[in-house]
C-alpha cells in the first residue's frame, strides 16, 4: 500500500474504485492540468509587457493585430480556447472518478463544463478578428473600410458578451458541483476541494463594483493552486490504477 493510499483511502463501499482502465485519462487530465497552469503563466507574462486593449474599439484591435498578430491572438485570449479544450479531459477524468459517489451531480458537472467549453470558443473569434484586421488595412475605399469595421465591432461585442458570462458563470458553478462531490469522498484531500470552493466564490467577486478585478485575482490564483493539485493526484491515481 502505498503512502498516498494511506492518505486518501478508496472506499470500495462507497463505489470510490479506481479503475485500470482510465488510467491513461487520468494521466491526460493531469497533464492537461499542468498545461492549464502553464498558460494562465504566459497570459500573464503577454498581459504584464503589452497590456490589452480589452476596452477598446475595433480599430484598437486592429491596429494590435498588424503590430503584432502572434501578441494579437493572445490578448483577444485564444490561447484560453485551448485553456478550455484542455479542460475537458480533465472533467471527463473527474467525472469518471467521481461518477459512482454521485452520479446526478457528475453528470450535471460534466454537461455545464462542456456548455461552457462551447460558450466560450463562441465569444472569441480570434482568428475571425485578424482576417478583419487584414482586410481593414487592404480595403481601398471608405466604404470598404466602414464593412471591416463594423464587423470589427460586432466581434468585438462579442468578446464581451452573453456567451462569455455564461461560461463565466458556468465555470463557478461547476467547480462548487463537483467540490462539493469531492468532500463525500476520499479520493481527493479536503483541501482540494476547499480550494476549488473559494476559487467559484471569488469568481463572482468580478461583480463588485471597483475592486471586483482585484478579488477575482484571487480567483485565479486559487484556480491554479487547485490544477497543480489534481494534477498530483490524477497522476498518483493513473500510477495506482
Amino acid at each position: 500500500m502505498t503512502a498516498e493510499t494511506t492518505t486518501f483511502p478508496i472506499n470500495q463501499s462507497r463505489g470510490e474504485n479506481v479503475s485500470s482502465g482510465w488510467s491513461s485519462l487520468y494521466k491526460l487530465g493531469g497533464i492537461s492540468a499542468l498545461l492549464l497552469v502553464a498558460i494562465v503563466i504566459i497570459q500573464l507574462i503577454v498581459f504584464t509587457i503589452t497590456p490589452p486593449p480589452l476596452d477598446g474599439t475595433a480599430i484598437d484591435w486592429f491596429i494590435l493585430f498588424q503590430k503584432n498578430p502572434i501578441i494579437g491572438l493572445v490578448h483577444f485570449e485564444f490561447l484560453m480556447i485551448i485553456y478550455v479544450i484542455l479542460c475537458i479531459p480533465i472533467a471527463l477524468a473527474l467525472y469518471t472518478l467521481l461518477r459512482r459517489v454521485n452520479p446526478s451531480w457528475t453528470a450535471i458537472y460534466l454537461i455545464l463544463s462542456l456548455l461552457g467549453v462551447i460558450c466560450f470558443i463562441a465569444a472569441r473569434p480570434a482568428f475571425e478578428m485578424l482576417h478583419l484586421s487584414h482586410g481593414y488595412f487592404a480595403a481601398e475605399t471608405e466604404m470598404q473600410k466602414a464593412a471591416f469595421l463594423a464587423a470589427g465591432e460586432a466581434k468585438v461585442a462579442t468578446f464581451h458578451g452573453t456567451a462569455f458570462y455564461i461560461n463565466y458563470i458556468l465555470g463557478s458553478l461547476t467547480g462548487l458541483i463537483i467540490s462539493m462531490v469531492m468532500l463525500k469522498t476520499t479520493l481527493f484531500s479536503k483541501a482540494t476541494a476547499y480550494i476549488r470552493i473559494a476559487s467559484s466564490i471569488c469568481d463572482f467577486g468580478l461583480f463588485v463594483p471597483t475592486i471586483g478585478m482585484f478579488i477575482a485575482i484571487f480567483s485565479m490564483l486559487f484556480l491554479v493552486t487547485w490544477n497543480i493539485m489534481i494534477a498530483r493526484r490524477l497522476f498518483q491515481l493513473a500510477n495506482a490504477s
